[in-house]
């Protein structure tokens, strides 16, 4: 039996998008969204990675912790595994992780060096935030409120910032597509099924 091997790369993707913002900023939602709307791409989950760790895992926490600390790099790393095989095959990966501090920021950057970065930052504000994670079906038992003002010291000047707050998951994905550039699927021609 004799196997064929098959070209997984192809021409790379136009970018990647890191899509940020407190837990309630619509993160998830609205990545999942804006990936649906792109010709070719791929939601990655950031949380989801973390959930694979089966023994040892370690969830952030407003305590200092080493260990938590350290998986958040190791989750940003195979992220940006995934992130750099989708692009390599045509795939716009679109990422949404907490991202708070410079340092998570620029381990993402440096890590994704060869694909246009796009930073997106949800900012709907700690209250909305706040409002959005009491009505959600995953309750979150922590408050992540005081993230906002520790993101908008550290990342206050890096990439796009948008006020979601009245915004509806189409109109923020709308505004997302206007300051990437990135292509909608309704403005490309759709591949063959």
């Amino acid at each position: 039996m004799s196997l064929d091997l098959v070209s997984v790369d192809r021409a790379p993707a136009a970018g990647a998008v890191l899509l940020t913002g407190i837990p309630g900023s619509g993160k998830s939602t609205v990545a999942a969204a804006l990936a649906g709307r792109l010709r070719m791409s791929a939601h990655i989950e950031v949380d989801a990675l973390q959930e694979m760790i089966v023994s040892g895992g370690q969830w952030p926490s407003p305590a200092a912790n080493p260990e938590a600390d350290r998986q958040i790099f190791l989750r940003a790393r195979n992220a940006c595994l995934l992130a750099d095989s989708f692009a390599r095959a045509g795939f716009i990966p679109v990422l949404d992780d907490v991202v708070v501090r410079r340092s998570h920021l620029d381990f993402y950057r440096s890590t994704l060096a060869a694909l246009p970065l796009h930073l997106v930052v949800l900012a709907p504000g700690p209250t909305v935030a706040r409002r959005r994670n009491q009505a959600r079906e995953k309750v979150l038992a922590t408050d992540w409120s005081p993230l906002d003002e520790a993101m908008r010291s550290e990342l206050r000047h890096q990439g796009i910032w948008i006020d979601n707050a009245a915004q509806t998951v189409e109109e923020t994905v709308d505004a997302i597509l206007s300051v990437t550039g990135l292509a909608s699927s309704s403005e490309v021609d759709q591949p063959p099924r």
